[in-house]
């Protein structure tokens, strides 16, 4: 696994940021690898909704392990979104990442969003990201702060003192959805000294953009699972009104909360989870 470790490192330092799309099963990481991707992340958002249970509630480690275990014929890199790894124990969260590693995975995602609502203490998210640092060294670990999601308080200071934390931590990349703008983003990449993600905008900053700010990867979240939703459902109603199918590309992705009221009709796992803010 050594030499997949560094081959996904070495993704964060290329002349461009890294492209990173967000798979929800064996089918669309197969595509997103077919079409040339040498690395695939996870939507939490999105393997959650395929299982009915709600994103964001710390509920995904049976289909995170399940999906990780699908995936690793795939000739691709694979980094998993664990959400804040199901516990607030930092020992129970790296058994899961070793777990995870065991199936071939490169790289985490570790937040800070709490599924109970807010934010989780930035004490917790580091020892978090330094548990798995010891248990799986060579493993990404990309530390992900909720202060600009969640609309806190002061958001850019509180999302600098978080992320600051985190890279001392151990963490390898730094993870800021929601960053308003170009400054926002530009305190980040100046505060640390680790790889910065952030989210694909539509119409927003180009990758050119954003390798000018100093970022080092670009995740699409849910957007992907979110179009695929969008474009399943105009063509459910071209053919149910005999319609002339539409343009590619024309159907509008489903919002965030849209995808969790759906989940939500299942029944299963914890109450709505928290905002509809979220880029997953």
């Amino acid at each position: 696994m050594t030499h997949r470790y560094a081959a996904f490192h070495a993704l964060h330092h290329g002349d461009r940021p890294l492209l990173l799309p967000n798979a929800w099963d064996h089918a669309s990481a197969a595509a997103f690898a077919a079409r040339g991707h040498p690395a695939v992340g996870t939507t939490s958002l999105g393997v959650a909704a395929a299982a009915g249970l709600p994103d964001a509630a710390g509920v995904l480690r049976v289909e995170n392990l399940r999906l990780a275990r699908l995936l690793r014929p795939l000739p691709v890199l694979l980094t998993v979104d664990v959400e804040g790894g199901c516990s607030d124990d930092p020992a129970a969260v790296a058994d899961l990442v070793a777990e995870l590693a065991d199936r071939g995975v490169v790289g985490v995602n570790i937040e800070d969003g709490h599924p109970g609502g807010g934010l989780a203490p930035p004490e917790l998210t580091a020892a978090k990201v330094a548990a798995v640092r010891a248990a799986v060294p060579g493993l990404f670990v990309n530390a992900r702060t909720d202060a600009w999601w969640l609309a806190v308080p002061d958001s850019l200071p509180e999302a600098l003192r978080r992320v600051r934390a985190y890279a001392d931590a151990g963490a390898d990349g730094i993870f800021v959805p929601g960053a308003p703008d170009a400054a926002a983003v530009t305190a980040v990449v100046d505060a640390v000294g680790v790889p910065v993600n952030v989210l694909h905008r539509p119409g927003g900053p180009t990758l050119a953009d954003l390798r000018d700010l100093g970022v080092a990867r670009v995740s699409t979240g849910s957007l992907l699972y979110r179009a695929a939703l969008g474009a399943a459902l105009a063509a459910l109603d071209e053919a149910a009104n005999d319609a002339r199918p539409a343009q590619p590309g024309t159907a509008d992705p489903l919002s965030y909360a849209e995808v969790q009221r759906l989940s939500a009709l299942s029944g299963r796992g914890p109450g709505a989870a928290r905002g509809s803010l979220r880029g997953r």
